[in-house]
């Protein structure tokens, strides 16, 4: 199984399949998220399907839970592979949601965004965070009881939620990277071997190969990464 994720975080459909045929047969599976997907709309997820690729929607759906049921409806239509809600959107939505999924999609809840440190944690919520992963934990379980197939959520919280959750919840991990990576705008990191030693499934891997001088030569430097550390597992 290729764990790796590459999010096609542009604006146009020239810059996503340029960067697609540059990674070529390595990369099969790509995330689509709100920049594209508002930019090129459901067109790019079809030609990357006729690709033979598979796509990961990121639209992070959160609204009432009618309306996020109509989304998810619309995403099983279009034969995407996993679709984000968000955890915070609370029960009754994940319900819907799970409700409203058909054939193959797998809805994912993204529970604490990467980019959040514990003193934004707290001013958006209200309160003291006294542990991000108590947190992600609390939305995970809600989530998985919802009827949710799985979470977003970064290595530092994975052991845990595996622990919880059992090994057919499915864990998807961004903020990757490499070690001596910058970590640019994340603050919960880990680098892919720590990621797949902690439980991730895949791992959503964006600027230390999409930005790399030579991609696939990056992507292919990842994969060795993660077959050694599934290797000593």
């Amino acid at each position: 199984m290729n764990r790796v994720i590459i999010p096609l975080d542009v604006s146009s459909e020239h810059e996503a399949f340029d960067l697609v045929d540059r990674l070529g047969e390595r990369a099969d599976f790509y995330k689509v998220g709100l920049e594209l997907f508002t930019s090129c709309g459901p067109e790019v997820v079809r030609r990357l399907q006729r690709m033979g690729k598979r796509v990961f929607l990121d639209l992070k759906l959160h609204d009432i839970p009618n309306t996020v049921a109509g989304a998810v409806s619309a995403a099983s239509d279009l034969g995407v592979d996993l679709l984000t809600v968000h955890a915070s959107g609370g029960p009754t939505m994940l319900e819907a949601a799970a409700r409203a999924r058909r054939g193959n999609l797998r809805l994912l809840a993204v529970t604490a965004l990467t980019s959040l440190s514990p003193d934004e944690m707290s001013a958006v919520w209200g309160r003291e965070i006294r542990s991000v992963r108590e947190e992600v934990g609390r939305l995970t379980l809600s989530a998985q009881h919802a009827g949710i197939d799985g979470v977003v959520a970064s290595a530092l919280e994975a052991p845990w939620l595996r622990g919880h959750v059992g090994a057919d919840f499915l864990l998807v991990t961004p903020g990757i990277r490499p070690a001596g990576a910058s970590p640019d705008d994340q603050n919960r990191v880990a680098t892919p071997a720590e990621a797949i030693r902690a439980g991730s499934d895949y791992l959503v891997i964006g600027r230390p190969i999409t930005q790399a001088r030579d991609p696939e030569a990056a992507l292919g430097a990842v994969l060795a990464e993660i077959s050694s550390a599934e290797a000593e597992a």
